[in-house]
């Protein structure tokens, strides 16, 4: 008891040198200082969100300063205070998805993960008419309020007309709703197409090329313009898939941002990867030779409807003959 009395009682003796590090995307804070003149370093990490219902029913009654930093259709995000006190700075970042669907509560439920091989007729035959019924279904709402300028137009930080004004090569870059915006090793931006008729990285052909090419160097340039604390080098650029919304879309993140599923081989492809790939793609004239004549294979959780109607199936027919 003594020894641990003793122990409790250096944290209020601590003096602050430096900020040493920053990581886990701001959860964790390293900090270098004295104690008693002697060097010591704290490393501070937020400790696990409780989970027995009784708490959590209260848990967002005790937010304070909720503060929205922007609503697109069913999506809203903010960022928020969980301790007491009117002067306490945000310390969560809150998203908000109201009405949410099925299809929602799936993806963020735990759920197994499996690797899954598409050929081309698997996509032409099974894939294919299910992208196009998600399509149909309105899901992309969100994504045309910002393209039509309906919505989070204050947070665009660059907006590219197209190489000679060609408007079907146009895009912008926006901050993802996930990142706090302040954080940049946790950095996390979005490139979103304006033509609507390349949903996913299997529409791109090999005559894409240049526009690729031109995308990525202006998002890179964008980027380190906006934040003069990031260079080129420091830059990730790639493209998912299955992507979470069918809308030909880059994810533009930090290198020191903390790799989760989301960044997992078999679920993202580096967008210098793909330009390469369609640029040494043989057979075909090129406006026809593309990804969608590959065979690809990549992570699905078990809860996807591609995993639940289309491979699954597949599994067993291959298993049971």
């Amino acid at each position: 008891m003594e020894e641990n009395t003793a122990s409790e009682a250096l944290i209020p003796l601590f003096k602050l040198e430096k900020l040493l590090n920053q990581d886990q995307g701001g959860r964790r804070i390293t900090l270098l200082g004295s104690i008693e003149d002697k060097p010591a370093l704290l490393t501070a990490e937020r400790a696990a969100f409780p989970s027995d219902i009784k708490t959590l029913e209260a848990f967002h009654q005790c937010l304070r300063n909720v503060k929205n930093l922007g609503t697109n259709d069913i999506y809203h995000w903010y960022l928020a205070s969980a301790s007491q006190g009117d002067n306490n700075p945000p310390d969560l970042k809150l998203n908000l998805i109201h009405p949410c669907t099925d299809k929602h509560i799936r993806k963020y439920s735990p759920q197994g993960v499996r690797m899954v091989t598409e050929t081309p007729k698997i996509y032409k035959d099974r894939v294919r008419p299910y992208i196009i019924k998600q399509r149909e279904e309105g899901r992309l709402d969100w994504v045309f309020n910002v393209l039509e300028g309906r919505k989070e137009q204050k947070d665009i930080i660059y907006r590219d007309p197209g190489p000679d004004g060609a408007k079907d090569e146009a895009f912008l870059l926006a901050p993802d709703l996930n990142w706090d915006r302040k954080t940049l090793t946790s950095m996390h931006l979005l490139a979103i197409v304006e033509r609507r008729d390349i949903w996913s990285m299997r529409d791109l052909k090999k005559t894409h090329v240049t526009w690729l090419k031109h995308m990525r160097a202006k998002i890179l340039e964008a980027t380190v313009q906006k934040y003069p604390d990031v260079e080129k080098d420091q830059v990730k650029l790639y493209m998912h898939y299955q992507p979470t919304f069918y809308h030909l879309h880059i994810h533009v993140v930090h290198v020191m941002l903390e790799p989760t599923g989301t960044q997992a081989i078999g679920k993202a492809f580096g967008l210098e990867h793909l330009i390469n790939q369609l640029e040494t793609m043989a057979g075909g004239p090129p406006e026809k030779a593309g990804m969608a004549d590959l065979t690809l294979t990549y992570i699905l959780g078990e809860a996807h409807d591609l995993w639940t109607q289309v491979f699954q199936p597949l599994k067993g027919a291959v298993d049971g003959g």
